[in-house]
């Protein structure tokens, strides 16, 4: 018999702003088992309060002070959690956790990974390639540790054209770049082969991809300017990625999309998935 395990992803966009602008209320309709957000700016305390004493909290904070940060809150506490992402001189801080989880009688690994945003030409793009390059040596020995495994988050990436909006006006920009892309192509599976997201590349799925189909979006982002919001010019870059394993246990994903520019409590939208473990 199987246990139904609902996980969600969210950049909160800074957890205390979230909370006052609603981020509460979606919770506690929500009914989930496992939440990973990304880019936290908050201390731990200051998590741990918001969501109260019916969450476990892993945190880890970014170096810098109100930069950042990733954290994952379960029902269940961790068996064993990890931090550490690259090589001893790459500060991944605030942007990489792991931890295990029981459900179901098997254990299910869970990242929260916040990938940096980068800005074509720049020091900070250098610094969004290496996080990359750690993320992609990682990921085999992720799968190897566990057949049930995923990683989520905010990876600042639209891997395809059909995950960005208006993608020939960024082709050029820091989240479409052909090179940024690549790494997408080789963790689930180039754009045209016939084993895209099925098992390609380095076997990872794109569980969002997965689902909606060959069909634009659903976007996960929006701009704050303009009228992005309103008229859906979005970008799709928080993903649940999936091991196979993982992936044909999974049941329904769902963008929780606001009804509202007014209701937004982040800039994302949370993406959920429901596991039958």
């Amino acid at each position: 018999m199987s246990t139904a395990l609902r996980i969600a992803s969210v950049n909160v966009n800074g957890v205390r702003a979230a909370f006052r602008k609603g981020m509460g209320d979606w919770l506690a309709a929500r009914d989930v088992d496992i939440l990973a957000l990304q880019e936290v700016r908050a201390a731990t305390e200051d998590v741990t309060g918001l969501l109260g004493d019916e969450w476990d909290v892993l945190h880890d904070a970014a170096t810098a002070k109100g930069r950042a940060g990733v954290a994952i809150a379960s029902r269940k506490a961790a068996s064993i959690h990890r931090v550490t992402l690259g090589d001893d001189d790459f500060d991944s801080a605030g942007r990489w956790l792991e931890a295990d989880y029981e459900a179901g009688g098997r254990i299910v690994t869970v990242v929260s990974a916040y990938v940096h945003s980068g800005s074509a030409g720049t020091p900070k793009q250098v610094e969004k390639y290496r996080f990359l390059d750690a993320m992609e040596q990682r990921l085999p020995a992720l799968a190897e540790h566990n057949e049930l495994t995923v990683v989520m988050g905010d990876l600042n990436v639209g891997h395809r054209t059909l995950d960005i909006k208006n993608w020939k006006g960024n082709v050029k920009n820091a989240g479409f770049l052909p090179e940024e892309r690549a790494y997408f192509d080789r963790f689930v599976g180039a754009e045209g082969d016939e084993d895209y997201n099925a098992g390609g590349g380095l076997g990872w799925v794109d569980l969002g991809r997965r689902f909606a189909g060959e069909v634009p979006g659903p976007y996960t982002w929006w701009s704050q300017r303009g009228k992005a919001f309103d008229t859906d010019t979005g970008w799709r870059i928080d993903y649940q990625l999936a091991t196979p394993g993982l992936a044909a246990l999974a049941t329904s994903y769902t963008v929780d999309r606001a009804a509202a520019y007014d209701q937004r409590w982040s800039d994302h939208s949370p993406v959920v998935v429901d596991y039958a473990i």
